[in-house]
């Protein structure tokens, strides 16, 4: 009964949206060549992504004879298709990117192949090389590996120390928001254009929501109570939102509703904003001297707090392979090769040694290049990854796991319904109360499934 209700709030809350992306043709698909087998990977189209889609063919393809059909979709867009078609059992895809919200849940659905099996075979894997809070965040009910990383984040402050030095600003190895709030207001305009901060407005739970929830969380604020009580409409949720929203309008990117991890990477990395608070793994693309103005002028802070000791979130975009596919073997054998240290070592020596798909492998920050490379954020890095604290990671019991996030199915829906209100106070068309008051009873009717 549960598995059912489970599945029927992912399919209901994805339908819609699955069908205007495949209607819509948004996104790409690109072939790597080579004879023998096939399989059809769906990703999201992060940077690291964008990477592999280019060096399969020449590598893993040439090596394996196993050819790769890469679907890659923008953020919202592969949340909501790869729901629908590992939920329905559609089977049209072999891997899948998700993280670590889906894992937990679509495990105890039935849904996932466990690869702990395939990891312990391939000894040059080398499962015990993986960051403990992936491993964690990834494994089934039974301890078993469900999904392999690719590459692991928690969140940080990203600033231009040019701007910063221009204006006598010295950033906080940890600051306050109300410190990076003040920042903002002076270094706004520091340069023709320029805005002072980037922050997401896109609507989205896993956009908006991820670092907003961490706002929310720092400032006392939480979804739910332990004894699920929703707190969307709590003064505590509020006055995080407020700030959250004020900050954006006041000192933030242009077009800011629309604004995700994408756009605020080609803000910061164009000279748009002085700074940006989002994932830990934008880094590698900003230090990317081909792509990046900024590449080595960033400066590199903790995840700004107010109560709490830190408030970075724990993500990872990881290889799920569905239950559904036909093609299990040659699946494995890609999942495995996209998550080895010889696949690192391939980005590094290819496209540049900051742009290796860190924060899942201890052994990444042993590689002298990649110290090297890494030297401006990989240790922050690291210790942002291993400081979040999924169990507690606000002021108060939560009643699931997860920073950035509520492990339960509905918070999907739930998620992305309040954050697109949340968007519209953003863009000036609604009040943050009146968003977190209706969103406080959309929660309420999430909760009562629970209490």
């Amino acid at each position: 009964m549960r598995t059912r209700r489970m599945t029927q709030v992912l399919v209901t809350a994805t339908a819609a949206s699955s069908l205007l992306v495949a209607c819509s043709g948004a996104g790409g698909s690109t072939s790597s060549g080579g004879g023998g087998e096939s399989i059809n990977v769906l990703m999201v189209g992060n940077p690291q992504m964008e990477d592999i889609a280019k060096l399969t063919k020449d590598s893993f393809t040439k090596d394996t004879g196993i050819k790769v059909n890469f679907t890659i979709l923008p953020e919202n867009e592969l949340r909501d298709k790869v729901t629908q078609d590992v939920a329905t059992q559609a089977g049209q895809y072999d891997v899948a990117t998700i993280g670590a919200y889906e894992v937990p849940i679509w495990e105890k659905n039935g849904w996932l192949h466990e690869l702990s099996s395939y990891a312990d075979k391939d000894a040059s894997f080398d499962k015990a090389d993986l960051l403990k809070p992936m491993v964690t965040s990834l494994s089934g009910s039974d301890g078993k590996l469900y999904a392999l990383p690719f590459y692991g984040e928690s969140s940080f402050l990203m600033y231009n120390k040019d701007v910063m030095k221009a204006k006598g600003i010295t950033v906080p190895e940890r600051p306050t928001w109300q410190q990076i709030a003040d920042i903002a207001a002076k270094v706004d305009g520091a340069e023709p254009g320029m805005r002072g901060i980037c922050l997401r407005g896109l609507a989205g739970w896993g956009e908006l929501g991820a670092s907003l929830s961490t706002v929310v969380n720092t400032f006392g604020g939480t979804w739910f109570t332990k004894d699920w009580k929703a707190q969307v409409s709590s003064p505590e949720f509020k006055k995080a939102t407020n700030f959250y929203v004020d900050l954006v309008r006041e000192h933030g990117e242009a077009g800011a509703a629309q604004a995700g991890f994408t756009e605020c990477l080609n803000a910061m990395s164009q000279k748009k904003v002085a700074m940006w608070y989002d994932a830990t793994s934008a880094a590698g693309s900003l230090e990317d001297a081909n792509a990046s103005k900024v590449a080595g002028h960033v400066g590199y802070a903790y995840a700004p707090t107010v109560q709490t000791k830190s408030s970075g979130w724990l993500w990872s975009w990881a290889w799920a392979m569905p239950k559904t596919t036909k093609k299990a073997d040659a699946a494995s054998k890609f999942m495995l090769w996209a998550s080895s240290k010889k696949y690192e070592q391939l980005v590094g020596e290819k496209l540049g040694w900051s742009r290796v798909p860190a924060g899942k492998r201890a052994s990444t920050y042993e590689i002298p290049e990649y110290k090297k490379a890494a030297a401006s954020f990989g240790d922050i890095t690291l210790k942002s990854i291993e400081g979040a604290d999924p169990a507690n990671p606000g002021v108060q019991p939560r009643p699931t796991v997860g920073v950035q996030y509520v492990a339960i199915p509905e918070f999907q829906d739930l998620g992305t319904k309040v954050t697109q209100e949340i968007s519209a106070a953003i863009a000036g068309k609604t009040s943050v109360d009146k968003a977190l008051n209706d969103g406080q009873k959309l929660a309420e009717d999430v909760a009562k499934n629970y209490q």
